[in-house]
């Protein structure tokens, strides 16, 4: 019989990332699909689609978000109105920081409880999914010289939710894109 290999944690938690932007989208109405291999090499890990009708005035009848995805069992740091993430890849910086690009891309982190066992929780009645994901613009973050990355601060009011990825596809429909540090 063929032994069947396990993913990584870093693996699962990567997996488990997908699946919260997946729920999310799909609750707020909207597409979302993994990126291709290229996308990804540019920093993005998905795209999510929104279409109106948006509840404001908007001059988009169609948004997309490009999404880089990252997950992590490490407690940020916490100076209560951003938590911390250290971004490894300065690359991936460089690519969500650009103003140069028409699609808006986003940083999204879920931060997952450190002990794997309480990731994810199943019964009958639900399925839940442990701690929940925040979301920041790099959109004219300032340069950085290092190699080995950099931290990014993102707001706890950006929770990645329903009711927050709708809030800014509508935001998007009025071409108001965000700023990294402008919450």
């Amino acid at each position: 019989m063929k032994q069947m290999r396990s993913l990584s944690p870093p693996d699962v938690e990567s997996e488990l990332s997908y699946a919260y932007l997946h729920a999310v989208a799909s609750k707020a109405g909207m597409s979302c699909r993994c990126g291709n291999r290229h996308e990804d090499n540019s920093g993005t890990d998905a795209v999510v689609t929104a279409w109106l009708p948006y509840v404001g005035p908007s001059t988009l009848t169609e948004v997309t978000i490009n999404v880089q995805l990252k997950a992590t069992v490490e407690v940020p740091s916490d100076d209560g109105a951003k938590l911390s993430y250290f971004l490894r890849e300065p690359k991936r910086y460089d690519d969500l920081r650009r103003e140069t690009v028409a699609v808006p891309r986003i940083l999204v982190v879920l931060f997952l409880p450190a002990k794997d066992s309480e990731w994810l929780h199943h019964s009958p009645e639900q399925l839940a999914l442990r701690r929940c994901a925040y979301w920041e613009s790099l959109r004219g973050a300032p340069e950085i010289t290092t190699t080995s990355g950099t931290t990014v601060k993102l707001p706890k009011a950006h929770i990645f939710s329903p009711d927050g990825l709708s809030q800014l596809a509508e935001r998007l429909s009025r071409r108001d894109f965000p700023r990294y540090g402008a919450a």
